[in-house]
Order: structure tokens, then sequence, then C-alpha cells
């Protein structure tokens, strides 16, 4: 998977996670991918139905140590 760019969320509380992703994904091209590292538990739901509202998509979700990845490619 090709990283477009990577957003650094974490010690970030919600809402910020989803502000700071929205304006990332502004900044890229349709079809590449913007990696988010979060902290936030809210991120676990947050990030991917924000993801489908805006028609992109989750290409991978994982958590490693407490920290949280999403991979989005843009719509």
């Amino acid at each position: 998977m090709n990283i477009t760019r990577t957003l650094d969320a974490k010690g970030l509380a919600c809402p910020m996670p989803i502000v700071k992703t929205k304006k990332a994904i502004d900044t890229i091209n349709s079809g590449e991918v913007l990696e988010v590292v979060a902290t936030d538990k809210g991120a676990l739901s947050d990030i991917p139905a924000w993801a489908k509202s805006g028609g992109h998509n989750v290409l991978e979700q994982k958590t490693e140590d407490n920290v949280l990845y999403f991979y989005i490619q843009k719509a």
C-alpha cells in the first residue's frame, strides 16, 4: 500500500481526530491513501463512519500497543 500522507492525531480527543482527518484528506488527490494514527478510542467508530459518509474507503484498520491505525483511500 502506498501511503500519500500520514496524520499524527495521537493524544487528541474527540472530535479533533475527525477534524484533522477531514483537513488532511482535502490535501490529497482522489485514489491516494491517508494514514491516520490516533489514540482516542472514539476514533474506532468515528473515523470509519466519517469515511463512509464521505464516500471514502477504509482499506485497513488496526491497533498496535493502544495506537489505532487507519488507512483511508480518498474517494
